[in-house]
């Protein structure tokens, strides 16, 4: 980081390379309904064959974005970090991690996606930092009472001797959010022990993040995620109050508290922030584009996409929805209303970096606990693969269909299923550690992508990857679906060149007559989705067939299939 006083940064504070175009100027409002794919670095492409992707990897294989025909690719966090939660637990926001590449490869990056016509994104974690980070080593030498302590949320802790905890607040990962500190003060941290949570009250917390967001965009970026967006302000007056039931946080904790008054959830004060940031993005011709990770309520996360602060905020609900039609409906209603609030258009997300990939999850028996499952190894209930892609396929072409933005998740496009049954000697994720072995994390979904069909890490790089892949992953390998009709690759390349084509407007409307279990809806006047999620085929309605996820039979839709048809 830069502006730091105990450790300066030689570099320029905003090195912007002359060479990198800025191809959103083309259109500034490209990401409302734009496809975005995200990739999680460590786990795309090695270029080093040391088992773990980087940059130069990446861009390596962005052809394979360009032919895929999305129009953004979006960075989950490439600093340096001692990956105490998959790179989550940022040490430097402005540099790269050495082991993923230098501040030149990202530079690369950014020239050869323009050219290829690509937008880039990045993650930014503004809610904690790492404890390697400068301003926390800072924080533990100086000692309580130092202004180095007020960047972050250290306490005194409670009982005869400082030794219980200053309040009851759990970790998202479990445990106490209060770690101790050899001199007996306590610091907050919502996640890993290993994340300090930064006091976002104090004014050099917000004016090095202004820095960041400055000298990323300076360097081509174009556009934002904003990690853990709803919890960076907090409730810090003394004394802090206790949550009893509600103390492990997340979106069920809000329940019982008027909206914005959590103690570290969602809070009026953060929307001040995003107004600030809003300022930097907008003296960018076109303006920096932002989408906030946000688990709060429908009504709370209009706020958050709001166009003077960050314009876009995913929708979970979607993501967390049943396989039904009837529920689905009701959250797709609700989400373009939610969107239209805001002024912003809708997301739409199946799987991500943190949940089953949705090619196992869809098909999980509902109400089945995930983490239950994953702990089975994926045998409890057992999974049948085909089903489930069958299942994923479908809801593709359904989120590609509705209005709004589309995130992709790396390996998506390939159909890759959940890897259940990692085994327990190999998981990197640190809810495993943290749970005491109860919940499994999310390794299973990071599994790095197989490129060839042989080969020690199937294409991944020239040696082993870092989490193991499974023999099944060579059937799923870009090399064996490159060019096969039928096969999921070329399912999503024609979807979103067909999207591409068809997309009219911001809205759509529900069919009238629509047999139960089936989701019919038009997209302007020439574009009609139909999933069927009954059990049974149903008639086709009229139309020229322009793609399916699985083959019609006899003028009828079969179950768990989906198909776009034009007037």
């Amino acid at each position: 980081m830069t502006d730091r006083p105990t450790a300066p940064d030689p570099r320029p504070p905003h090195p912007a390379p002359d060479a990198t175009p800025d191809l959103s100027s083309h259109d500034p409002d490209w990401w409302r309904q734009a496809v975005v794919y995200q990739i999680y670095p460590r786990s795309f492409a090695d270029a080093d064959g040391d088992g773990l992707g980087d940059l130069r990897g990446i861009t390596r294989r962005l052809t394979h974005l360009s032919a895929l025909g999305v129009d953004a690719l979006w960075l989950s966090p490439f600093y340096p970090s001692e990956l105490a939660d998959g790179g989550y637990d940022v040490a430097d926001p402005r540099d790269v991690d050495p082991r993923l590449g230098t501040l030149d490869d990202f530079d690369a990056l950014v020239r050869e996606a323009h050219r290829l016509g690509l937008k880039v994104i990045v993650d930014i974690v503004p809610n904690h930092t790492s404890h390697q980070h400068v301003w926390f080593q800072e924080a533990l030498r100086a000692g309580p009472g130092s202004p180095a302590r007020d960047r972050y949320v250290f306490r005194d802790g409670r009982g005869g001797s400082g030794e219980l905890p200053p309040t009851d607040w759990q970790s998202v990962f479990g445990g106490s959010a209060w770690q101790r500190v050899p001199d007996g003060q306590w610091y907050l941290h919502l996640f890993a022990a290993e994340q300090p949570d930064l006091n976002w009250d104090h004014p050099d917390v917000r004016e090095d993040f202004r820095t960041t967001l400055r000298f990323w965009s300076d360097r081509g970026v174009d556009g934002f995620r904003v990690d853990v967006a709803h919890a960076l302000t907090k409730d810090l007056e003394e004394p802090l109050r206790d949550l009893g039931d509600h103390a492990a946080g997340g979106e069920t904790a809000l329940v019982d508290f008027a909206p914005g008054t959590h103690p570290f959830y969602d809070r009026d004060e953060t929307h001040e922030i995003y107004r600030d940031w809003r300022k930097i993005f907008d003296t960018y011709t076109p303006p920096r584009t932002a989408v906030a990770e946000a688990w709060v309520p429908g009504a709370r996360r209009a706020l958050y996409a709001r166009p003077d602060e960050l314009g876009q905020a995913f929708n979970f609900e979607y993501l967390e929805a049943a396989w039904d039609a009837d529920e689905l409906r009701q959250v797709i209603t609700d989400s373009l209303a939610t969107a239209q609030t805001a002024g912003a258009s809708a997301t739409w997300v199946l799987s991500n970096h943190d949940v089953v990939r949705h090619a196992s999850r869809l098909t999980l028996p509902p109400g089945t606990d995930t983490n239950a499952w994953l702990l089975s190894g994926g045998n409890a209930p057992a999974v049948d693969p085909e089903a489930g892609l069958r299942r994923a396929r479908a809801a593709t072409l359904l989120m590609l269909a509705l209005p709004g933005s589309a995130y992709v998740y790396q390996g998506e496009e390939l159909g890759l299923p959940e890897v259940a049954d990692l085994p327990t000697s190999v998981l990197q994720d640190p809810i495993w550690e943290q749970t005491g072995h109860v919940r499994k994390g999310r390794d299973g979904c990071r599994v790095p992508l197989p490129w060839t069909t042989t080969g020690p890490s199937y294409g991944f790089g020239a040696n082993g990857a870092w989490l193991p892949q499974p023999p099944s992953f060579a059937a799923y390998a870009v090399e064996a679906q490159d060019g096969v009709e039928g096969s999921t690759l070329e399912l999503y390349r024609t979807a979103l060149r067909l999207r591409r084509k068809l997309t009219d407007g911001e809205t759509l409307s529900w069919a009238e007559e629509t047999p139960e279990g089936v989701l019919q809806f038009d997209r302007g006047d020439g574009w009609r989705c139909v999933t069927n999620l009954s059990g049974e085929p149903v008639p086709l309605p009229a139309g020229e067939v322009a793609l399916t996820s699985a083959p019609l039979s006899g003028g009828h839709l079969p179950p768990d299939t989906t198909v776009w048809l034009t007037r």
